[in-house]
């Protein structure tokens, strides 16, 4: 009788573990796709930046600086191989588009262009997609990280090598307040 008694506790704990390992699998593949979520929406957001800088450029033929910050910064993005790297590409990017539009202000014409007036309302939009992407990808990571934490979870999560994802962050500039010049 004890030999069924223990095959059964050990058949549950079996089973608990699975459990487990199953729920960590299924929390790390939302990570990943939250992650793939952002990826596809900068990407989006990379292949409207050469469009909305050839349109700037016959506008602002001596502001060249900020034309290949806005591309130099793209190109790191592209380059980038960990969340980290790519957050912080993202991060230097979003600063050096801060200041394209800001020539638009220097410049009526442009201001005035449809093109860009379009690129812009494009780009627009798709920082909102990249703001709620974002904002899913670190809950989802906060959730999975919270999971891989948690008793008895830890433990299966440190048996089969389960570790904790970064979270999505800004940088410390873009923390600052907006300077505002009239």
């Amino acid at each position: 009788m004890w030999i069924i008694i223990l095959v059964g506790v050990i058949l549950v704990i079996i089973l608990a573990i699975v459990g487990v390992y199953n729920n960590l699998v299924s929390l790390k593949m939302r990570v990943k796709n939250a992650w793939a979520q952002i990826d596809t929406q900068l990407k989006r957001r990379f292949d409207l930046i050469p469009n909305l800088v050839e349109t700037v450029k016959g506008y602002t033929k001596h502001e060249q600086e900020t034309l290949e910050k806005v591309i130099a910064a793209r190109n790191t993005y592209v380059t980038a191989t960990s969340v980290e790297d790519k957050a912080a590409a993202n991060n230097q990017l979003t600063a050096t588009l801060k200041n394209l539009f800001a020539l638009s202000e220097a410049y009526p014409d442009l201001k005035a262009n449809e093109n860009f007036m379009q690129l812009q309302t494009e780009l627009t939009g798709t920082e909102d997609k990249i703001a709620y992407s974002r904002q899913f990808y670190n809950d989802t990571v906060q959730m999975y990280n919270t999971a891989i934490m948690r008793f008895p979870s830890n433990i299966i999560a440190g048996m089969f090598n389960f570790k904790e994802e970064p979270f999505f962050q800004i940088s410390e500039a873009e923390k600052e307040p907006v300077k505002v010049q009239f």
